[in-house]
Order: structure tokens, then sequence, then C-alpha cells
């Protein structure tokens, strides 16, 4: 029980500090998410080569050519997810989109594995769709109302009204692309039982190569994190300031999908569901105060819903209840 809650622990720990240097990041240097997620899995990949893989001594349980699969779906899911904040995403609505998969994988659970669902999980989709539907309305109509108070045409609007749009088009892809990893996922740890570690360790060291696609696009954001305001740590030794934000995020990214990875083998998917939902609603909260985020009625209505969805769908509320009403056992000394 006490490894299930510091995990837990480290989740809200590690997840909700990630959010914060990741704003903190893409504020000043909306492109640089390819440098961020380059980063994340070079440091998780070399943490896992050295505990997990013993320096190359371990075997493996998985046959590499499966996880080559799973591998570029996983990349493509980071680095679209990362790069959809270069084309006007709020951070808040970012996070509530990525809260709505259950939608994608409810539709193609349905095509793929042929699964039904009942009322309550349907109702739940509906739920969340009309969440995410709502946020990104309110998220277009805040983006129109900053460029009209700064007094911008409405003709000099459209191409941040299209950049936005290719910005949403990509969340959707990347939702799509996250929920048949999921499927894929669960057929291939029914076929070789779960192995978490050897997971994160491959899912994070197979796509480096991948990543000489951006080369240019991540030396460029690191000759410009060269050029941030120096951040003094003792005497005359210090460290351009995004150079330390983005070993923070980094560190606390690795806490984070680290512990969730930890906590789906220690506790029954409902908890880990409810954690990540809890975890989300801290995150996107301490964003809006901490951040000074555009928040309406809309969004807070639609981030309601799509909250209420995802607890509806995973039926938290009805195991909760049953938690409490179990007869209690008294011990016999």
């Amino acid at each position: 029980m006490n490894r299930v809650i510091q995990t837990i622990a480290l989740i809200f720990l590690g997840c909700c500090s990630n959010v914060i240097f990741l704003e903190l990041i893409v504020r000043p240097y909306p492109g640089s998410g390819n440098i961020i997620t380059f980063a994340q899995f070079l440091f998780i990949a070399i943490e896992g080569f050295i505990n997990y893989y013993k320096w190359g001594s371990a075997k493996r349980n998985v046959p590499i050519k499966d996880y080559m699969i799973m591998v570029v779906m996983f990349f493509l899911v980071s680095v679209i997810n990362n790069y959809a904040l270069n084309f006007n995403i709020p951070m808040p609505l970012h996070m509530i989109f990525r809260s709505g998969s259950l939608i994608a994988n409810l539709i193609l659970g349905m095509i793929i594995l042929k699964k039904r669902y009942s009322l309550r999980q349907i109702l739940a989709v509906v739920l969340i769709t009309f969440g995410i539907i709502l946020a990104t309305y309110a998220s277009s109509q805040s983006l129109n109302k900053q460029k009209a108070a700064n007094n911008i045409k409405i003709d000099e609007q459209k191409p941040d009204f299209f950049r936005w749009i290719i910005g949403i088009s990509m969340l959707i892809f990347a939702l799509l692309v996250s929920a048949l990893m999921g499927i894929y996922q669960e057929t291939l740890y029914a076929k070789w039982g779960k192995h978490p570690e050897e997971a994160l360790f491959y899912s994070h060291l197979l796509p480096l190569p991948l990543f000489g696609s951006v080369g240019k696009d991540i030396y460029h954001h690191a000759h410009l994190f060269n050029q941030s305001t120096w951040l003094p740590i003792f005497a005359n030794v210090g460290i351009p300031i995004m150079w330390a934000y983005l070993f923070c995020n980094v560190v606390t990214q690795y806490f984070c999908i680290r512990s969730v990875f930890i906590l789906t083998t220690e506790c029954p998917s409902l908890v880990v569901t409810l954690v990540i939902t809890l975890r989300k609603f801290v995150s996107l909260i301490f964003s809006i105060i901490y951040f000074q985020n555009d928040f309406t009625l809309n969004h807070w209505i639609g981030t309601a819903s799509v909250f209420l969805g995802t607890f509806l769908f995973s039926d938290i509320h009805n195991e909760i209840y049953r938690y409490l009403t179990k007869p209690k056992i008294d011990h016999i000394e």
C-alpha cells in the first residue's frame, strides 16, 4: 500500500510540475516542442539502458519487431502533441483535448476489437465530446477577442485562425493514433505479458533516430536556448535559464511517465484512470491560476463535462460506493 501511495504522490508531483516547466518553455519559445520531446526521449532511454537494460545484459521479453509499430505510433503522438503548441493552441485547451482520449478508444474499439459498450459508457462519450467541442469553440472565440483587442483587422486574423485549425487537426490525429496505440498495446500485452519497464525503455530508445528528421529545428532551438537569460547557480557559475527549465521538464516527465507505468501494475485500471484524471484537473487549474490563461464560463463547462464523462466512463463512482458500503470484517484477537 505504501508503494501505491508513493507512486500516486510521484504522479501528482511529477506530472503537475512537468506542465509548469513545459509552459515556462513554450511561452517564450512556442516552437520548442521538438527539442523538448527529444530531450525527454533521450533522458528516459539513457536511464532505462542503465537501470533496466543493465548496460545491455538484460534479456528482452517481447520481440523487437513487435515493439516497432508501437514505437512509431508513440513517437508520432509525442511529437505531434508537443508540436501542436506552435499553432495557437492554449495550454488549457491542449490538456482538455488530450483528456478526451476515451472517445477515440471507444470508436476504434468498436471498429477494430468489435467491442460493445453500455448506455452509461456511450453517455460518457457524449459528455466528453460535448466538452471538447465547447472548449474548442471557446478558445477560438478567445483568439478572436484577443486579436480584436489589439486592433487587428478581420483579414489579418485569417492566418492565425488557419494555424489554429491546423493545430486542432493535429490534436485530433494524435488522439486517434494514441487510441490505436492503446489497442495495439492491449493485444501485445495479451500475447507476451506485461513488462512496463521494458516497454518504457524501448518506446523511448527506438524512436531516437527518427528525430534526425527534425534535427535542424532542434539545433535552432538549442541555439535560442543558449541566448536566453543567464541563471546564476553559485559564484560565477550558471546556465541559460531555458536549459534549466528543460532539465526540470525532462526530470519531471521521467517521474511522471515511470510512475504511471508502475501504477498500472499495482492497481486496477479504474484507480489508474481516477488518479490520471485528477492529476489532469489539478494541472489544468494550476495552469489557469498561475499563468493567468484566458478561461471563460464555456471553458469551465467544457472542462466539467470532460472530467464528468471520464468518471462516468470508468464507473469509478460505483466502485467507490461498493468499497465504502462493503461489510467490514472484525478482527478477532
